[in-house]
């Protein structure tokens, strides 16, 4: 499979096989023979259908100029292949709800206008800023460089409980919260990138919520400590 690497200074095209290439659900991951660096690795047709959608061209580095973000923003949310155009559509109302001030769109993520975004939404993407980018570290990498903290909601070995480490001061403005795909979660670039991985602590038998519906619970807590 030719897959491209999604890191801007770079964007190398290469095959991966065998021991380069590890199947997950209907992603893999890689690490490019140029940077070294580890990423998601989806075939070149499907990046290019991607651009094609959003008129992007895959030769111009469309990374977000530092220039270009609000200084004044304090909490921003990044979707990261989020399939479900129902859960973009709740997160773009539960950011306007909680104070969030851009809604950054990543990947396989669905973009308005689409009305299955808007039966959700009821509109809030009409009035909150929110942007597409096909490659996650285009649009982290500015971030961390502009000084958002961005922090993975995502459960693994290293994770740290959200609410715990609003306690402990861990976590400052302005900061970028990055939720993965539903079944999947954050890509293996975004959490490379993140400076914290935080997870939502669960009590019952189920090992997680619904994408949209652990951001709400994010949301307010991150909201009502830090803004």
């Amino acid at each position: 499979m030719n897959t491209i690497c999604p890191f801007p200074s770079c964007r190398t095209v290469f095959t991966v096989e065998g021991e380069q290439y590890q199947q997950s659900d209907r992603f893999g991951h890689a690490r490019c023979p140029a940077c070294d660096h580890g990423f998601v690795a989806r075939p070149l047709e499907l990046i290019s259908t991607l651009a094609s959608k959003q008129n992007l061209d895959l030769e111009i580095d469309r990374s977000v100029s530092s220039s270009t973000i609000d200084p004044l923003a304090k909490l921003v949310v990044v979707l990261d292949d989020v399939r479900s155009l129902h859960n973009v559509g709740a997160v773009f109302r539960t950011a306007d709800a909680a104070g969030f001030s851009h809604v950054y769109l990543s990947g396989i993520t669905g973009v308005p206008p689409r009305k299955e975004i808007s039966k959700v939404s009821l509109g809030a993407e009409d009035w909150i800023p929110y942007s597409y980018h096909l490659f996650l570290p285009e649009l982290l990498l500015p971030l961390k460089a502009a000084g958002y903290s961005i922090v993975a909601l995502e459960r693994n070995q290293t994770s740290k409980s959200l609410y715990q480490a609003l306690n402990s001061r861990v976590l400052k403005t302005p900061l970028c919260l990055i939720v993965g795909n539903e079944v999947l979660g954050v890509s293996m670039e975004g959490l490379e990138l993140c400076d914290q991985v935080c997870h939502l602590n669960m009590r019952g038998k189920k090992e997680s919520l619904n994408a949209s519906v652990a951001f709400g619970v994010a949301a307010y807590f991150l909201a009502e400590s830090l803004l």
